[in-house]
Order: C-alpha cells, then structure tokens, then sequence
C-alpha cells in the first residue's frame, strides 16, 4: 500500500512538472512575442523621426533658399 501511495505521488508530482514546463513555455513564447512587437513600434517611430527631420531640414533649406532671394 505504501508503494501503490508513493506511486501515485510521484506521478502526480511528474505531472505537475509537466504543466509548470508547459506554463513556462507558454510565458516564453508570449515574451518572445511581446519583444518583437516593441521592436516592430520601436522601428516605426524610429522611421517617422527620420521622416520628421528629413521634412524640417527640407523646410529650413526652402526658407534660407527664399531669405537670399
């Protein structure tokens, strides 16, 4: 009986084992996700910046253009 009860613990121990591994897996992948989301938002804004700055030189090129004028 003390075999049968040490038995059952074990396996029910085992399968906790199993669902932390899953739930860890689990968390990984969504972090996983989570970093290549901000990197994907990080570049976007990075591209809008260069977008923005690109316009204000252009806009401060017209306006020395049209002072020397």
């Amino acid at each position: 009986m003390k075999r049968i009860s040490a038995v059952l613990v074990a396996a029910a121990l085992a399968g906790c084992g199993v669902e932390t591994a899953s739930t860890a897996a689990t968390a990984a992948a969504l972090k996983k996700q989570e970093l290549e989301q901000g990197k994907k938002t990080m570049e976007q804004a990075q591209k809008k910046i260069g977008q923005a700055m690109e316009q204000a030189g252009q806009r401060a090129q017209q306006a020395g253009d049209a002072a020397e004028k």
